[in-house]
């Protein structure tokens, strides 16, 4: 059986895997992200990868890389703002060391998108976007059925898009009024408390809407609407037949997807964009491996 080697890196968890031909994910291994310096984290990845080549006993042909962003794909380097050690770490020249196996890099929204593509919510799909709304929001983008990088390998960062252009609140990215300073679980929940809502976290926001706390479901709604601004511009821009979203507050289910849809309805006004269809990703924290492995197989 052939098998390809994956990894997810992340600021919460670090994973490891291996997945076969049909994209099934046979072996799954995680450790918590360390503090530390850039070797302390790196001392994390290989150990997963010493572990899963051991399972994998010679059936690896190649490795796929997810890792947070920013990325540098011509120099094959990794700045995730989740992980401050690593400045310009250079994943792929110490991942090829460690496994002797060509390597392929891509953001981890990208290769989410491309897991979803393989073998989730968006089998088959030809535009695509894959998104993750949580405590940020991220995505990737498949065009014409194939991974689209950009220059860097950044393509598909939709959780900067502006939608609050006079004057939004300020970005860890540097920017104003990005998606992601309103549909954020972190960021909706900061809208509530300045509201009056006394709740302290994503999950409880979602737990309150859903008992019909009307401030909740407010910043549900926000949020959904933040989101269907983004979808309508960057659909409008790649012609995308599809819209995969997962990630914590995705889970949430009808409290973001109905709302969401719904001023989607209003924003796509182009008759080209009345088809888009926005639904929920089906793997969850593995379409990051599985994504990896289809980047690494082309």
């Amino acid at each position: 059986m052939t098998l390809t080697l994956a990894l997810d890196i992340g600021g919460t968890k670090i994973a490891a895997g291996l997945v076969d031909a049909e994209g099934r994910l046979v072996h799954r291994a995680q450790l918590p992200t360390p503090d530390g310096d850039a070797e302390t984290v790196w001392a994390v990845v290989e150990k997963l990868l010493g572990e899963t080549m051991q399972t994998a006993d010679g059936a690896a042909t190649g490795v796929g890389v997810a890792s947070a962003g920013p990325i540098d794909l011509p120099n094959g380097t990794v700045s995730p703002i989740n992980i401050a050690e690593w400045q310009h770490f250079p994943i792929v020249d110490r991942v090829t060391d460690t496994t002797r196996l060509p390597v392929r890099l891509g953001g981890d929204g990208l290769c989410m998108a491309l897991g979803e593509q393989w073998c989730g919510a968006g089998r088959g799909a030809q535009f695509l976007l894959g998104m993750v709304v949580s405590t940020g929001v991220g995505g990737g983008l498949v065009l014409d059925g194939a991974p689209y990088d950009g220059r860097t390998g950044n393509a598909g960062h939709v959780g900067h898009v502006v939608v609050a252009p006079d004057g939004g609140d300020p970005c860890a990215c540097g920017g104003h009024g990005c998606v992601e300073t309103v549909a954020s679980g972190p960021s909706m929940v900061r809208w509530a408390r300045t509201q009056g809502w006394a709740g302290t976290d994503a999950k409880v926001l979602g737990e309150a809407a859903a008992q019909g706390d009307g401030l909740a479901i407010k910043a549900f709604h926000r949020g959904a609407r933040a989101v269907a601004a983004m979808i309508a511009s960057v659909g409008a821009v790649c012609d995308l037949d599809l819209v995969v979203i997962g990630g914590g507050v995705a889970k949430s289910g009808a409290l973001l997807f109905d709302p969401l849809r719904a001023a989607l309805a209003d924003y796509a006004g182009l008759e080209f964009l009345r088809g888009l269809r926005v639904v929920a990703a089906e793997l969850g924290g593995d379409a990051g491996l599985v994504g990896a492995a289809a980047l690494a197989r082309g």
